[in-house]
């Protein structure tokens, strides 16, 4: 490739980032290492990402479910760890792009806030895997959606500020960031659920089981006491003492769509890797 595409195929990518450079020290579904960015890693992330707008822009749909390997929970069983609703709208220059809204935990912190980013930005967050995966929900589901994620305050109405990446799926002391993304999806579609309260029933109504993770007593122990987005004091005791760890997963989020006729029955997610 001569200089002048490379040029041209970075600037492209750039493009995808949306205001690359400005991302902030916040992470979800990733280890909080503080790591330099290799040149490597950032042409990858590029890379996945506009493989990714060019897959969603093919597809038709206009919200979708979008996650990322951040992390390697292989030992879970789990493929992904972190999910965002990812929506379609004008670029300003009569075509189209695709943007993020997701949650994100401060690096080293135990809060966390809502974020729109692009594509871009969204898959350079060191992942351990280039791998992204969606799922479409059904067209009523996806108008009902792009509703929501256009109207700020209706998107961050949900949004709770103290987080864990483990906190219990049918708890509201904590809050992850899966956990957010579909009590958000729970008030789309039903319109008068105002609190997470009325969104966790909404969501056991339909039949969503958050996954079992098999958490030690000594790992639990050693997660709280050295990071600040780690905590197991919103597990009922039953639970947490029995080394049951109920959680919101991406992969769990996935196999629950379809059952609950959220996505066309037997619909499995689309795969995108490097």
């Amino acid at each position: 490739m001569n200089c002048r595409a490379s040029f041209h195929r970075l600037v492209t990518l750039l493009l995808l980032a949306g205001s690359l450079g400005l991302a902030p020290a916040a992470w979800a579904g990733r280890s909080c290492e503080a790591r330099k960015p290799s040149a490597q890693s950032v042409e990858r992330g590029l890379a996945l990402a506009q493989k990714t707008l060019a897959a969603l822009n093919a597809s038709g749909d206009k919200v979708v479910l979008l996650a990322r390997a951040g992390q390697d929970l292989s030992k879970y069983g789990l493929r992904y760890s972190h999910l965002g609703l990812a929506y379609q709208l004008p670029d300003g220059q009569g075509g189209m792009t695709w943007r993020v809204l997701h949650k994100l935990n401060g690096c080293g912190t135990p809060d966390s806030a809502i974020y729109r980013q692009g594509l871009g930005e969204f898959f350079l967050d060191d992942p351990w895997r280039y791998e992204a995966a969606w799922l479409a929900p059904t067209p009523e589901v996806q108008a009902q959606l792009l509703q929501l994620l256009q109207d700020t305050p209706r998107a961050l109405r949900l949004h709770h500020k103290p987080y864990s990446i483990v906190s219990y799926a049918w708890g509201r002391k904590y809050q992850q960031s899966n956990q957010w993304a579909i009590e958000t999806l729970a008030a789309a579609v039903a319109p008068g659920i105002t609190s997470r309260e009325k969104a966790q029933a909404w969501l056991q109504f339909k039949g969503y089981e958050p996954t079992t993770l098999k958490v030690g007593p000594l790992t639990r122990l050693g997660g709280r006491m050295t990071a600040a987005n780690v905590a197991f004091d919103d597990h009922p005791n039953d639970k947490r003492f029995s080394d049951r760890i109920e959680t919101v997963t991406a992969d769990s989020v996935f196999d629950w769509l379809p059952r609950a006729q959220l996505s066309p029955p037997g619909t499995a997610p689309t795969r995108i890797g490097l």
